[in-house]
């Protein structure tokens, strides 16, 4: 792995962490409670961000700019029946291991070719591994950011508080 690499992927990896610490002790009830006037709950949280670390190690390691499964259902953003909290946070660590290892085994300015997008059909897209690494930095850290708002929201759990 290059040092590049290491460096994006720590701090995805703090992200991370940060999420599963907002989800420490939640409860299974609590996956789908609405906190805010958003429609994102944690559960939906989880469920997203464990699909787009599947979606972009596929890009990554796939080239070929095939579509995943489910990379533009919105259905991602939301609970899945019978989840857990246990089961999610889960599915969202084995995820994150994939795309560490995935990334590691790939140099950061090999590209990947995008899947066409919906708003942009025919449009061909080429991304370095780092731009999706970051890409995935930044959607992690977004949601991560909205999680927090909804799990104190909710019963006045916070990352910051509990690091």
């Amino acid at each position: 792995m290059t040092p590049e690499t290491e460096a994006i992927l720590t701090a995805l990896r703090e992200a991370r962490r940060l999420l599963l610490i907002t989800t420490t002790d939640l409860k299974d009830d609590q996956l789908t409670e609405r906190s805010t006037v958003s429609e994102l709950t944690l559960g939906g949280i989880l469920n997203h961000l464990t699909r787009a670390e599947r979606v972009w190690t596929q890009i990554l390691t796939d080239t070929t700019g095939r579509t995943p499964e489910g990379m533009w259902d919105t259905g991602q953003y939301l609970t899945p029946g019978g989840a857990t909290v246990a089961g999610l946070r889960t599915a969202y660590e084995e995820a994150a291991r994939a795309t560490d290892e995935a990334a590691g085994r790939v140099r950061p300015e090999v590209e990947a070719r995008l899947p066409e997008t919906p708003w942009e059909p025919g449009v061909v897209r080429h991304w370095p591994v780092r731009r999706i690494l970051l890409h995935l930095l930044q959607e992690t850290a977004q949601h991560t950011g909205h999680a927090d708002i909804v799990r104190e929201a909710i019963d006045g759990a916070n990352s910051t508080a509990r690091r």
